[in-house]
């Protein structure tokens, strides 16, 4: 039998052919535009997830924290800390990232010392913002027309009509109202 020299030839043209092709198409990926910028292919804006881990601390929250209160009471006040190690067991770490679109990222930590069962110290971040400021920093929605009214002046509530009393129940007779017969047959 003699072997068939034309296939194998074939076989070994097609194969540098193949190999330069495939090279080409993958080079061609290196030029697409990522996706990890602000659009993706410079069209549309994705949606990205808003991000909110850990404890929120507010400095109102943090005031009320005093150097010898136990654990229990701590926790109370701040809430489960996002991270106990069992390698320092005299330290809880409470930490705050959000990542939200239209935002910058906030990232916060909260350390609390302890002396066996006793709140030693609290380090607090020289950022810690306030209730309404925390508010504030996070609202991306701005509001259309006036702020809404949450509570009504002293002399808006006077001015309210007063409600109608309800009627008086009827005094209502204590105990089941039953007669009985006498005890003892009349003579």
């Amino acid at each position: 039998m003699r072997p068939n020299f034309r296939n194998a030839s074939s076989i070994h043209l097609g194969l540098p052919a193949l190999t330069l092709a495939l090279t080409g198409l993958l080079s061609a990926c290196s030029y697409m535009p990522s996706v990890s910028g602000d659009k993706v292919l410079g069209l549309v804006r994705p949606y990205r997830v808003d991000v909110v881990q850990g404890n929120v601390l507010t400095t109102e929250q943090v005031a009320k924290v005093k150097p010898g209160m136990s654990r229990a009471q701590v926790r109370d006040l701040l809430g489960t800390p996002l991270l106990t190690d069992i390698f320092h067991e005299d330290r809880w770490d409470y930490m705050f990232t959000i990542r939200r679109q239209g935002i910058t990222s906030q990232q916060r930590q909260v350390v609390a010392w302890f002396d066996g069962d006793v709140l030693k110290q609290l380090d607090l971040p020289p950022d810690l913002p306030s209730e309404n400021e925390f508010v504030t920093a996070i609202n991306t929605r701005e509001l259309r027309g006036e702020t809404p009214k949450l509570a009504l002046t002293e002399v808006e509530r006077k001015a309210l009509p007063v409600p109608p009393k309800p009627p008086a129940p009827a005094a209502e007779t204590i105990g089941a109202q039953r007669s009985f017969p006498p005890l003892e047959a009349p003579k």
